[in-house]
């Protein structure tokens, strides 16, 4: 069985990987942290400095 923090996730916590915010989620820097690199969709909390965005 794999670890809470380990990715992939498999389920994730509202308030630890994602929040709401005027209806939509909000991924958090922690979930980001896991996935490891930057998926280029301008995310908000983004620890990669949007590497990936063009």
């Amino acid at each position: 069985m794999p670890k809470v923090d380990e990715w992939p996730v498999e389920e994730l916590i509202e308030g630890k990987h994602f929040y709401y915010e005027d209806g939509l989620m909000v991924l958090t820097e922690d979930y980001h942290l896991l996935r490891g690199n930057c998926c280029g969709n301008r995310c908000k909390h983004c620890p990669f400095n949007h590497q990936n965005v063009k």
